[in-house]
């Protein structure tokens, strides 16, 4: 396995290294980050290892051998998909600069072999658009085998028309990201092997015996797919009878029905349909798992392979890929945006990419930063918090518009100091954000505010201290004392002014639908239990959503601009002078 991969000049990585480990690792980070570059870093040195090894023989990865480069056509160029050949090259100069030679890109990977270090680098030069790939760096004896690595990009590119292809052309269909325009040749290679093992089995024998069938059940890469295809959607392959000299077309098609053992009983009257009509989901992970099983690879590059699939298959494929490593001793790299995945891993499976390299990560904390965008190249929110060292966490899209509403009632200056960031985290994940972010923003200041919901009162402290979390000198948690934010807005004039409907109406209409009067202790800070409890998210409709029974048509914003300055309630004004208090505070 791949315990180490440096790049010299290869796209955005001028001289990085990167420390893998063994298993399934995931690569997280932001948009740009270098997740795909890393995948196709590796994939460009499989391609070169196997270029030169057909043309020139492995003997040219052997320690010392001081072999000639070997030149290839842009057309003859297949791992992955680039406009032109320099693309490959940080910032498209392929020029030598400390180089001795013209071979300025190259791409080091490091394996332990016998309880040793192994390693082997190619270099690649590029003149009169003509590639040139070399080794430049070895150590390798000759009985010293070489890790087999294969890369998968998003699923895309089936047809109905799919011809048998050669070794090549399905390296370049992919590497074209046309991974479904070679998916029916590699299930029928891996059927047509499966079908010569249970003849070997078999031989001159009427069956395969019971010990046989059931290692070959629970080993061969075919019976794995069909079985996990049974569990998964209740379905199997099909594969016609291909013959080379008469048939042109590979034909797969699907059976569904009910599970019975090791085989699909047909629902009635079902007709079996061909491949490509099944949803991208099911496709995406046929193709993830007819690869990953192939015992001829040691080392999976899979690039997004949760792009089309809903966020419980996202897990279910992500066990598999698991169990698959545990078993036979592969070693996957999964590149993902999926925060589902990222969510649930453990930190230290998460490999964190960054342009200048990537780390495993340690801490909780770590994770929730990462699924925030911290260290991406777009992350604007982090940006600016690194400007004003100030965060203010709020819950809902229009918590924002209805405090400003407030503030400007009162005549509260509301500081620009304040990176606004809405999100619905817990107070526990935002502490742990937090925690994150001040690593990078030295002196950062978070006000995190939260509503009750149905957590008990007493979880609200004097001046709405959130006693469900701790805080410190530089987070300080909030929760309001009403059950939301909205409850602070159930004041039937602004109700009647921002609705049309006369105020007494509004008033028996509270009463009648609602059980609460609301009188001049509105304004309080302990106001009466009604008040507190109150479900103010059923009494105002928010733009764009359903009515439902004594709700009113007036969303919370337009109800907080009619407000009348001298019965906005004293929690309000309380977080208000916090906001105005620790947005001047500098740590």
């Amino acid at each position: 396995m791949i315990s180490r991969v440096t790049f010299h000049r290869f796209k955005q990585f001028d001289d990085v290294t990167f420390d893998l480990h063994p298993g399934v690792s995931l690569l997280g980070g932001g948009n740009n980050a270098g997740k795909s570059t890393l995948l196709h870093g590796l994939a460009i040195w499989e391609f070169c290892r196997t270029a030169i090894e057909m043309e020139r023989g492995s003997k040219n990865f052997l320690e010392g051998h001081a072999g000639q480069g070997l030149g290839l056509g842009d057309d003859e160029f297949s791992p992955i998909n680039v406009p032109s050949l320099k693309h490959l090259w940080t910032n498209l100069k392929t020029q030598k600069v400390d180089e001795p030679d013209g071979y300025t890109l190259k791409i080091r990977c490091q394996w332990e072999l016998h309880e040793a270090s192994r390693h082997l680098e190619f270099a690649l030069a590029l003149s009169n658009d003509r590639l040139f790939v070399k080794t430049t760096d070895s150590n390798l004896g000759e009985d010293d085998s070489i890790p087999r690595l294969a890369y998968l990009p998003p699923f895309a590119g089936i047809t109905d028309r799919e011809m048998r292809t050669t070794g090549a052309i399905r390296r370049r269909r992919i590497g074209e990201g046309l991974a479904g325009a070679v998916l029916r040749s590699v299930l029928l290679d891996m059927q047509e092997r499966n079908t010569a093992q249970r003849k070997r089995l078999r031989g001159e024998k009427t069956k395969i015996s019971d010990s046989d069938l059931k290692n070959l059940r629970r080993t061969d890469p075919w019976e794995l797919l069909q079985q996990n295809l049974r569990s998964t959607f209740k379905t199997e392959l099909d594969i016609a009878s291909f013959r080379e000299e008469y048939h042109s077309y590979i034909q797969v098609e699907v059976v569904k029905g009910e599970v019975d053992g090791y085989k699909i009983k047909r629902h009635p009257k079902y007709n079996k349909r061909d491949l490509m009509v099944e949803g991208s989901g099911f496709l995406q992970w046929l193709s993830v798992f007819a690869l990953a099983t192939d015992p001829e690879i040691d080392v999976l590059l899979l690039d997004e392979p949760d792009a089309h699939l809903h966020s419980s298959l996202q897990e279910q494929l992500l066990e598999s890929l698991r169990r698959i490593a545990s078993t036979t001793g592969k070693q996957i790299l999964v590149a993902t945006h999926s925060s589902e995945i990222l969510r649930n891993a453990e930190p230290s499976d998460i490999l964190n990419i960054q342009r200048q390299g990537g780390k495993y990560l340690v801490e909780e904390k770590q994770k929730v930063g990462l699924l925030e965008g911290l260290g991406s190249d777009y992350a604007p929110r982090v940006d600016r918090a690194k400007r004003t060292k100030h965060i203010l966490f709020v819950e809902g899209r229009s918590d924002l518009p209805v405090l400003k509403a407030l503030a400007n009632l009162l005549q509260i200056d509301w500081a620009a100091s304040w990176t606004e960031w809405t999100t619905s985290r817990t107070q526990k994940e935002r502490k742990q954000l937090y925690l994150a972010l001040k690593e990078e923003i030295p002196g950062l200041v978070v006000l995190s505010l939260r509503d009750r919901d149905d957590e008990p009162a007493e979880t609200v402290g004097p001046d709405l201290v959130d006693r469900t979390t701790t805080g410190d000198d530089g987070f300080h948690p909030r929760r309001w004392r009403r059950r939301y934010i909205e409850s602070y807005l159930i004041w039937p004039p602004a109700i009647s002014a921002a609705t049309g409907i006369p105020e007494q109406q509004v008033v028996q209409d509270l009463s009648d639908h609602h059980g609460i009067s609301v009188g001049p202790h509105f304004v309080d800070a302990d106001p009466p239990q009604a008040l507190l409890d109150v479900r103010a998210k059923k009494i105002l409709r928010a733009p764009a959503s359903a009515a439902i029974l004594g709700q009113f048509d007036a969303d919370p914003v337009t109800v907080a601009e009619q407000m009348d300055p001298a019965v906005i309630p004293e929690d309000i004004k309380t977080f208000l002078v916090d906001l105005v208090d620790l947005g001047t505070l500098s740590l």
